[in-house]
């Protein structure tokens, strides 16, 4: 661990320039290697060598491209690039007159301890030609791998089309890449395989069996415990569990997130000394305390600092104990106001922003347009009544307004009865609960029934249904309602479509892809940017977040069966159906129409994530369908495609393994249109999809009455001691019902860790500099970016028109979740509400 931490102020990262002239029959190359930060440049350029790869003549004997002899670096020149200092070393090599044109490269670091970040590396060849590798890679000591360090050129190539001098090579680097699934993984190995997620502590394992589904998750060797089942889990919190380098946060953004968990930390340990100086108080006592405590941001005394940072340091290594004393200089006992309550503090109470947030919030892709009524499940029919909701429909009948589309449903009731009882074995009061919503004439819904159940006797449901008011009694108990239903949705939203939707579902995807395309591949190239840190972050989640006794049990009231519960929900899932066409279609929410974007209409326009995201959608698929188009001339062309089919078919076997008998659950690889329609589902997924569960997580649920994840009480009955204690004072029964302060601020502090843009992210529409050199795909990446920005003219514009009542609602808070943000690209981090990053990267 204290080796790792040193490298966060030493990253070495370079870029290595080579320009040419003829010398007799020997082509001369020079060149530049930059590398960022390295404090020992002299015994750095004695250790590092390069030799080149023919593409264009074939070594009979090695069966590779033919091999030049070794260049070493030279001298050095420390430059300033942005916030980092780099040092530029310099190369000069000779190839031989019949070399022909370089296709890869093999770096010899044959120093002792030093990684260093490769970047690139360009070739001025005779007659006004250039090669460039892109590596944007770590290259090891031969000390730890026993082996060069291999790059191609940047042309792309499919399988067929690569040249004889490189076939081997590239065959070859993708056995590595794939190892032998033995043994622990070590830092500098490049090894990508699957494992079941055995590594969440006493916990069932997922994956691999009927009884627990689940996507696949990088293998890191880690020893097993005694069970000979499960991974050992030696530290309290462990940031270096093995992810392979290049999947890895740069150095800037591990200390930056390092930086950020620590402040949380602190947030959530202050409400403990907080009680040992106030004297224990397990609840808030009012809403105004809540807010003052939590937002007014005035500093704690010196001697609760001090104790928060000894507490703090008892629960960390050693090594980041310089980082807590930095971040505790900063008094970090404050949050910044949600933007939920920053216009309006009451705003949240109302049924409009309520209903609101099941169009524009941060779990938009529950609510779904009803079919029949009365409402069917698994336990029989549902208690809510034809009569106790038409007062409510505008004086349609319920059968006129399901007819016409007009009833809509938030169900967090199917997948949740079969574990209630032992939820609430766990000290929660939970219900699992159907909403019913009525689209009125403006389009808003209006929330006209909350059905909460509980398990009763054998197979039998106990139903209470609570119907909306404005006032007295029953306007405080339709409060609570609304509550246990926001508590529903916060774990779904956390767990399913935070968690498993997005993370979990996408990290086979990058595991077959990394094991199968050869960097070469023209579709490797084009996934690459969607794959950036999502093993790191989802390495990071299984050790601290969703570990047996981690912080989101601690947290929601799913507790200890959260993961059991989304491996019951993954056995419904279907990669095709992520699409948000068909996610739409599914849930009723558009019907289809040849003549409208991608197939697709609304039921209603003002549905915020599903009128933008299908905006998003479009120019990605767009984009995709150009670019495949492109690489593939015909669907025969996709079939023989012998990468491409190996990885698709690795991720429907074996990624995630437990679908593969779904027939339903993907498409098949058999033409340019499904190739396309496979990669724009990925790539929603992991850009747009993300975001729009992510970002608003602080803006809606940094207020915990507006989202809490868990309650103390279930909802009074009349003529019991507890109903005579809520009518005494709703608003306290109220806060003592939702979670304490401890677990409010731990819940807070999670949300604007994993609510912040970081520093280095990357955003739709953006790729680094020399991603390719091909003129053709440039221009279209061109035009994938010209129609983001007509995106985020037509989100500014439905913004602003008043019709559009859902863009803001009773609370103010604009729905910018899927504004791409092209114009302010890498300028702005933290919770900004806004930007589209390529990646699953918090």
């Amino acid at each position: 661990m204290q080796e790792c931490f040193a490298k966060l102020r030493q990253k070495i990262s370079g870029r290595l320039q080579l320009f040419g002239d003829r010398r007799g029959s020997e082509l001369a190359a020079t060149g530049k290697l930059v590398v960022y930060r390295t404090p020992r440049r002299s015994s750095l350029s004695k250790s590092i060598s390069i030799r080149l790869y023919s593409a264009t003549h074939l070594d009979p004997v090695t069966g590779f491209g033919k091999l030049s002899g070794e260049a070493s670096l030279r001298s050095w020149k420390k430059t300033k690039h942005g916030a980092n200092d780099t040092t530029t070393f310099e190369v000069v090599m000779y190839l031989e007159e019949g070399f022909g044109t370089p296709g890869a490269m093999a770096v010899k670091h044959s120093g002792r301890h030093q990684e260093f970040f490769l970047q690139s590396l360009t070739l001025d060849l005779p007659h006004n030609r250039s090669v460039r590798f892109e590596c944007n890679s770590w290259v090891f000591p031969m000390s730890k791998t026993n082996a060069d360090r291999l790059f191609f050129s940047n042309t792309s190539y499919l399988p067929s089309q690569t040249p004889a001098a490189l076939q081997s090579l590239r065959e070859e680097e993708l056995r590595n890449l794939r190892g032998n699934g033995r043994g622990q993984r070590e830092k500098w190995e490049r090894i990508y395989d699957y494992d079941q997620y055995n590594d969440l502590g006493e916990r069932p394992i997922l994956g691999g069996s009927n009884s627990y589904p689940y996507p696949r998750r990088c293998r890191t060797g880690r020893p097993l415990n005694q069970d000979r089942m499960s991974e050992s889990r030696s530290k309290i919190i462990n940031l270096d569990f093995y992810v392979p380098p290049d999947d890895r946060f740069s150095p800037a953004k591990l200390s930056e997130f390092i930086s950020n968990s620590i402040r949380a930390v602190v947030h959530f340990v202050v409400p403990e000394v907080k009680s040992l100086f106030e004297g224990a108080i397990k609840n808030f006592e009012s809403f105004e305390q809540m807010s003052e405590d939590l937002y007014s941001g005035h500093r704690k005394p010196a001697a609760a600092k001090s104790m928060v940072t000894g507490r703090l340091k008892a629960l960390v290594p050693e090594e980041l104990h310089d980082e807590i004393d930095r971040v505790m200089k900063e008094n970090p006992f404050k949050f910044p106001i949600p933007q939920v309550v920053a216009a309006d503090e009451h705003a949240w109470r109302s049924d409009e922003e309520f209903a609101r947030e099941m169009l524009a919030g941060l779990n938009p892709a529950v609510i779904r347009c009803l079919e029949t009524f009365p409402i069917e499940g698994r336990g029989g029919r549902s208690s809510i009544t034809a009569a106790q909701v038409e007062k409510n429909l505008e004086g349609l009948s319920i059968t006129e307004a399901t007819t016409t589309g007009r009833m809509f449903m938030v169900d967090h009731h199917e997948y949740l009865m079969p574990y209630l009882r032992r939820i609430n074995e766990q000290g929660v009061c939970a219900y699992a609960s159907r909403t019913l919503l009525f689209l009125r004439h403006d389009q808003t819904l209006k929330p006209v029934a909350i059905e909460l159940s509980l398990p009763g006797g054998g197979e039998e449901e106990i139903n209470r249904v609570f119907l909306p008011a404005r006032e007295g009694t029953e306007a405080a108990l339709w409060q609570l309602a609304k509550t246990h239903v926001a508590v529903n949705d916060s774990g779904h939203h956390q767990l399913i479509s935070h968690w498993l939707h997005t993370h979990a579902a996408v990290e086979p995807f990058i595991i077959a892809a990394r094991r199968q395309l050869s960097v070469m591949h023209p579709i490797y190239k084009l996934l690459d940017p969607h794959f950036k840190d999502t093993m790191h972050i989802n390495s990071l989640a299984r050790s601290i977040l969703l570990n047996a006794g981690g912080i989101l049990e601690r947290t929601m009231f799913l507790g200890k069966y959260a993961m059991e519960l989304s491996s019951a929900v993954y056995k419904s899932w279907r990669f095709r159906d992520q699409a948000l066409p068909a996610d739409l279609l599914k849930r009723n929410m558009a019907v289809e129409d040849d003549g409208a974007q991608s197939g697709v209409r609304l039921r209603f326009d003002d549905y915020p994530y599903a009128a933008d995201g299908l905006d998003v959608w479009a120019a990605i698929e767009t984009w995709v369908t150009d670019y495949c188009a492109y690489f593939y001339r015909s669907d025969a062309a996709v079939v023989s495609d012998v990468e491409l089919q190996a990885c698709w078919r690795e991720v429907r076997e074996v990624g995630h393994g437990d679908k593969r008998d779904d027939a339903e659950c993907w498409f098949p690889l058999d033409s340019v249109a499904n190739l396309a329609r496979a990669i724009t589902t990925l790539i929603w997924i992991a850009s747009a999809l993300h975001a729009a569960v992510n970002f608003g997580q602080f803006g809606y649920a940094g207020y915990p009455p507006n989202r809490p994840t868990r309650c103390y009480k279930f909802i009074p009955e009349e003529g019991t001691p507890e109903f005579a204690e809520f009518l005494r004072d709703p608003d306290r029964y109220f806060l003592q019902m939702i979670p304490d302060r401890f677990t409010t601020t731990l819940g807070i502090a999670l949300m604007e860790v994993l609510s912040g843009h970081t520093a280095d992210e990357v955003y739709l529409g953006q790729r680094m500099e020399g991603w390719t050199e091909d003129g053709e795909v440039l221009r279209m990446f061109e035009r994938f970016g010209e129609r983001l920005r007509e995106v985020e003219k037509t989100i500014e514009e439905r913004n602003g028109q008043r019709r559009l009542k859902n863009r803001f609602g009773p609370a103010r808070v604009p729905y910018t979740l899927l504004f791409p943000d092209t114009s302010n690209l890498g300028a702005e981090k933290g919770i900004t509400g806004r930007g589209i990053p390529n990646s699953v990267s918090i």
